[in-house]
C-alpha cells in the first residue's frame, strides 16, 4: 500500500507549523544557528525569518531564542519549540505507520475504492496529545487509525463502539500462495529397487522362478 499524508499544528484554527517549519526547527536545533540551518535547507534567510515570526506570533510564546556575543552566541529552540518538535515527530510517525501498514489492508481480502466504509468495533482508544491512535477491529483483521483529538471528543469515540472506517484513497497488493513443494524424504528414489520385485541374482528368487516354471510344464502335460 502506498499513501501520502500531510500534517500540520494549529492554534485556534490556524496553522501553526507544517512540515517545512518542523524541518527548520529540526535544523536550527542541528546547527544552533538560523543562517547555517538556512543554507542546509536551502531557503532565504529573510524566508526562514519569517516563518519564525509568524509562528511565534501564533503560539504566544517564542519556538527559538538567539543569543547574541560571546561564547554562546547563535540560535536555539526554547522549550515550547523542542516540545512542539517533538510532539510533531511523535504524531507524523504515527501516521506513517498507521497508512503503511500493508498486513491491514492485505487480510482485508478486497480491493478497496472510494466509496468502500468498513465496518468494525473500537478495540482501543490511545489519546496523546493533539492527535489520538484509534485501534479498529475488523474481522479477521486489526485497523489502526490515526485522527485529530477533537475529532474523538465531537463523535465521542470509546471502546466498544461500532463504527466505520472510511477509506479514501489507497494501493491493495494481491499475490498469489505458491505451492508447497515436496520435500526429498517423499519423493520416490528412481534408482532404489523394488521390494516386491523378485531379483534374478538373488539365490532364492532364481530358485523360485525355477520352481515356477516347473509348475507350468507340470499344467501342460496334465
Amino acid at each position: 500500500m502506498k499513501a501520502k499524508t500531510k500534517l500540520w499544528f494549529t492554534e485556534d484554527g490556524k496553522p501553526v507549523m507544517g512540515a517545512g517549519k518542523a524541518s527548520l526547527l529540526k535544523a536550527i536545533d542541528e546547527e544552533k544557528s538560523l543562517r547555517k540551518a538556512c543554507e542546509k535547507l536551502g531557503i532565504s534567510y529573510k524566508h526562514a525569518w519569517l516563518m519564525l515570526k509568524k509562528m511565534n506570533e501564533r503560539l504566544g510564546d517564542p519556538a527559538v531564542l538567539t543569543v547574541r556575543g560571546g561564547k554562546n552566541q547563535g540560535t536555539f529552540l526554547t522549550e515550547v519549540g523542542r516540545k512542539m518538535l517533538a510532539e510533531y515527530e511523535t504524531s507524523r510517525q504515527l501516521i506513517k505507520e498507521a497508512v503503511g501498514d500493508e498486513t491491514a489492508w492485505e487480510n482485508v481480502g478486497f480491493k478497496i475504492s472510494a466509496r468502500n466504509r468498513l465496518p468494525g468495533k473500537v478495540l482501543e482508544v490511545e489519546k496523546g496529545g493533539l492527535v489520538s491512535k484509534i485501534t479498529i477491529v475488523m474481522e479477521p483483521s486489526i485497523l489502526t487509525s490515526v485522527v485529530t483529538e477533537e475529532a474523538v471528543e465531537q463523535l465521542d469515540i470509546k471502546p466498544g463502539d461500532r463504527i466505520y472506517a472510511v477509506i479514501k484513497s489507497t494501493e491493495v497488493m494481491v499475490a498469489k500462495r505458491p505451492e508447497p513443494e515436496c520435500s526429498d524424504e517423499n519423493k520416490p528414489d528412481e534408482n532404489k529397487p523394488d521390494e516386491n520385485k523378485p531379483d534374478e541374482n538373488k539365490p532364492e528368487d532364481k530358485k523360485l522362478k525355477v520352481n515356477k516354471s516347473k509348475e507350468k510344464k507340470s499344467e501342460k502335460k496334465n
